[in-house]
């Protein structure tokens, strides 16, 4: 029996997800995420302006009139929510944790899908695989991957994309689009990205449409000016004690951060991969609006 308070959280998720998906973004995800093909629906008497590389030249020859195929897109996909549970993800400064955002936006792309006729399926991942849920359609589906996603307790606290990237590969036998949910804080990244994920993100893109959703916090950016406090890594346990309250401390360590995510964006832009930054203090709607609008545009421009 899950719990009441659990029940109401994803209920208040699918409220608001649904009501977002409904107006505005379930047209754009189809727009921009693309079946795998055409198929072959019917033939149809030529009409002027069609495409004279379309006639099927054995019909017209049996009708002596022209006549053309028609196609339809396949339209069924995949989507593959590849979703970081690590210790990192836990941390929020305000009302939301950077998990209680992956699961919103988790809930906005599976809706979306289902809409559209398409599966989803979840991977959650710390340094090792932690749960796979294949992929399926249906509300029941979505409502479990939301719950999954917020209230899953992982048994490590470490981070390992690689590893999860390569255990997609293996259970995802045709192309799908994977949406890699993640704070992208990694060891030995120095807030960027490893080479051993860049090559393995390189890899999954030219066999899956690679996504990178990158949540992150106000005081992952900025540091708030609260005098001397001790911070604990999340997922190492390190313990650091900082002195907030020098301008130029607080300074230097934006730059040092706005500098890392420009890195990884470079670095995710230079893997073919497609990437959006959201922020548990800001309100994501208008920024997955805009990034759907931008990658259609690159869709028509190509």
């Amino acid at each position: 029996m899950i719990p009441r308070e659990i029940l109401k959280k994803i209920r208040q998720i699918e409220i608001r997800t649904n009501r977002l998906v409904t107006e505005s973004l379930a047209g754009q995800y189809h727009s921009v995420f693309k079946g795998q093909g055409m198929n072959f629906d019917e033939v149809r008497e030529y009409q002027p302006g069609d495409d004279v590389r379309a006639i099927d030249w054995n019909v017209t020859a049996r009708m002596n009139h022209p006549f053309i195929k028609k196609f339809v897109e396949e339209r069924e996909l995949t989507v593959m929510l590849v979703v970081d549970v690590s210790g990192s993800g836990l941390f929020g400064s305000r009302a939301q944790s950077k998990r209680e955002l992956a699961a919103e936006i988790a809930s906005v792309l599976a809706f979306s899908a289902i809409r559209n006729n398409d599966k989803v399926g979840l991977l959650l991942f710390t340094d090792e695989v932690e749960k796979f849920i294949p992929p399926r359609k249906g509300r029941s589906h979505v409502l479990r991957v939301i719950r999954e996603v917020l209230f899953f307790e992982p048994k490590r606290r470490g981070t390992d994309l690689v590893h999860a990237l390569e255990f997609m590969g293996r259970v995802l036998p045709h192309r799908a689009i994977a949406v890699v949910i993640s704070d992208f804080l990694m060891p030995d990244g120095e807030g960027a990205l490893p080479k051993p994920v860049q090559t393995a993100l390189r890899i999954a893109n030219r066999r899956h449409d690679v996504v990178a959703v990158h949540i992150a916090d106000r005081y992952e950016l900025e540091l708030p000016a609260l005098g001397r406090l001790t911070l604990e890594d999340a997922e190492t346990g390190e313990i650091l004690e900082l002195n907030t309250s020098p301008a130029v401390t607080r300074d230097a360590f934006a730059l040092r951060q706005n500098r890392q995510n420009e890195e990884l964006a470079r670095q995710l832009r230079s893997s073919g991969i497609d990437a959006i930054q959201l922020r548990t203090d800001e309100s994501y709607s208008a920024e997955l609006g805009r990034f759907f609008e931008n990658r259609e545009k690159r869709r028509l421009r190509g």
